[in-house]
């Protein structure tokens, strides 16, 4: 860490059940010159990847249906969200991560994904920085059905759209997810479909 105004007096954990949950105390330097006492809370649960796959001849991409608690607790009805696959990195580099999520989580079986960038989603509360990637697939890479791992509780759905249709499920609200909506706005923007 190389910011000279920011001096980190304390570090305290709140919780590590699942993730980590950390109090920062920190004086920052002001424009003045003068520092100020700040507290953070900063939550870790490691670093991700995304991947939008995308059919340029059938004009379709592949998304997942899967059940997420945070979003049931802030007004999504059923808590049920439409996504790009995606995973913590864990012990892994962002690639090998994102093609072993895409054959779990999907079923398909990709080569040689592209990185588009690195996105930290909520940089005021979490540590979280996702990696994207995009890659195109077709029916022969179907190695299985997908789904996920049922010991990592999860049973995720495999959702083939339209392009177009998947699009317009933003306008709706249907796909409400952050990660989904930039990279299906970026297959948007750069013509992929």
């Amino acid at each position: 860490m190389a910011n000279s105004k920011v001096k980190i007096s304390s570090i305290n954990n709140l919780s590590s059940n699942y993730y980590k949950l950390d109090k920062i105390n920190f004086e920052y330097q002001l424009k003045n010159g003068s520092w100020q006492q700040q507290s953070r809370e900063s939550y870790d649960r490691g670093d991700g990847a995304a991947i939008l796959l995308y059919n340029p001849i059938k004009k379709t991409v592949i998304l997942t249906k899967q059940f997420r608690m945070p979003s049931y607790l802030n007004e999504n009805e059923d808590g049920m969200m439409i996504e790009v696959c995606a995973g913590l990195l864990d012990d892994d580099d962002p690639l090998t991560c994102i093609k072993k999520e895409a054959e779990e989580e999907t079923g398909y079986k990709i080569n040689n994904p592209t990185k588009l960038f690195e996105i930290y989603s909520t940089p005021g509360a979490v540590t979280e920085k996702i990696h994207y990637f995009i890659a195109e697939y077709n029916d022969e890479m179907k190695m299985n059905e997908g789904g996920g791992l049922e010991d990592e509780t999860e049973e995720i759905e495999v959702l083939e759209l339209d392009f177009r249709s998947a699009l317009t499920m933003i306008s709706t609200g249907e796909i409400c997810d952050a990660k989904t909506i930039i990279l299906l706005q970026y297959a948007q923007i750069h013509h992929l479909i």
